[in-house]
Order: structure tokens, then C-alpha cells, then sequence
């Protein structure tokens, strides 16, 4: 199971919400780019980064602090928030993004996905953010009605094979994954193939090792770095 740490991005600093909820946003460490070495200290080879102005506001805000990581550190760069666009796309990944995640405008214009998928294929991949089993979007302010794993097959068909699970009600809050629902959807993609990246609720190591036990394929720790609950170092270890 691969282990992605975690950094989003609120004016260029590196912040953590409570369940997606802005007025919640507050500042975990003193600089991107320290705490991206500090990720490679610890044995990262990827690292995860939201663009959360850029999720909210649906344009890239925060594309020259992601471009920076790329291009300063030795780190596979997996980002997502206000890409709603093939230019978009194409934009991180010719300027080194290892993966460009497609979030809400995989549910308003699916489309979109299938021609990315068709253009890039595996460097695409698709968020499904849910509270209570429904998809929620434009940084999870809007509802969209369409429950996540009826997108994620949808999805599968359009040939995704990488999907960002987060169930909003665990994001930040350090009271575990929502190990059902998760093991639930990587089952569901099997048959195609595709591959579930965990997200939200991390707090321990025994989380991480229910979430290899129950063979998803890896897990994004952002909160549970920052607050010390979880040595990165050691959840790498684990998992290789």
C-alpha cells in the first residue's frame, strides 16, 4: 500500500479543515516547502496537495506554490482543486504533476473525464467526496445527489483507474477511516482494475494496517501527520 502525505493549500499556506468546512481552516506548518522535505525525510515518494481556494473558487489559485514542489524536490506530485479543464490538465502535466485529480467536474462534466483518460490515462484521477454516501462538490458545498459508488463505476467505464475516496465526516477529525465504505469500494472497482486512495479520518497505525488488510491500495495522511499522532516514517515502513 503506497502512504501519501498530505499538504492543502489556502493562500499559499498549508492548512487543515474540520469535515471540509473553511470557516474551520487553520495553519499546521510554518512552510510548504519544509514540510515537503520533510515528507522525503521520512521516505515519501509521493506527496498529495489540494488547492482548496482553487476548489472553491474553480480556477487553479495555488498552481505556482504545486509547480514549486514539483520542480524543488524529489517528490511525485498528486494534485487536485479548481482543475475544470483539458488546458488545466495538460498545464500540471507537461510541468511535471505526476497526477492531476478531477474532483467536481467529474460529476458536472463527465466528459471531461473521458477525453482526459483517452489523452493521459493513468496520470488522471477522480475524487469522490461523499458525505452520507452522496457526492459532494465545488469544495464540498454543493450536493450533488449522485451516490459514490454508482460515480465511481460510471467512472471505471471511462477507463479511471485511480480514485481519492474521502467520506467528508471523517476528514480531520482523527476518529478513524470509514473502513466499510472504503473496503466497499475498492471490491467495487476490482473488475476494472482501478485502485482506491483512502482519505480522511487516519489518526494511528492500526488504521493503516486495516486499510492494507483490506487491500486498498493506499492511503493519504495529512492531520494525523501534523497533530503527531502518526509517525510517517514508521507508516511507510509499514506498508512497504
Amino acid at each position: 500500500m503506497v502512504i501519501i502525505p498530505a499538504i492543502d493549500l489556502i493562500n499559499g499556506e498549508c492548512v487543515r479543515l474540520l469535515k471540509g468546512d473553511y470557516s474551520t481552516a487553520h495553519k499546521v506548518a510554518e512552510g510548504y516547502m519544509e514540510t515537503a522535505q520533510s515528507f522525503i525525510q521520512a521516505g515519501a515518494e509521493w506527496i498529495h496537495i489540494i488547492d482548496l481556494d482553487g476548489a472553491k473558487d474553480a480556477a487553479r489559485k495555488n498552481r505556482e506554490v504545486v509547480l514549486d514542489i514539483v520542480k524543488n524536490t524529489s517528490l511525485k506530485v498528486q494534485t487536485g482543486g479548481g482543475i475544470r479543464t483539458i488546458s488545466d490538465i495538460d498545464d500540471y502535466l507537461q510541468n511535471g504533476v505526476a497526477r492531476v485529480i478531477i474532483g467536481s467536474a467529474a460529476v458536472k462534466e463527465p466528459e471531461l473525464v473521458k477525453t482526459a483518460v483517452k489523452k493521459f490515462g493513468e496520470k488522471i484521477a477522480v475524487g469522490i467526496d461523499a458525505r452520507n454516501g452522496v457526492v459532494a462538490t465545488e469544495g464540498w458545498l454543493e450536493n450533488s445527489g449522485v451516490n459514490f459508488v454508482d460515480l465511481a463505476l460510471k467512472m471505471c467505464e471511462a477507463g479511471v483507474k485511480y480514485f481519492i475516496f474521502t467520506d467528508i465526516e471523517k476528514d480531520g477529525t482523527l476518529s478513524r477511516p470509514n473502513h466499510f465504505k472504503t473496503k466497499f469500494l475498492q471490491e467495487k472497482v476490482n473488475v476494472y482494475g482501478a485502485n482506491i486512495i483512502a482519505s480522511g479520518g487516519i489518526k494511528t497505525l492500526n488504521n493503516i494496517k486495516t486499510l492494507k488488510k483490506n487491500g486498498v491500495y493506499g492511503a493519504i495522511c495529512g492531520k494525523s501527520i501534523y497533530s503527531g499522532t502518526l509517525n510517517l516514517k514508521q507508516a511507510i515502513k509499514q506498508c512497504n
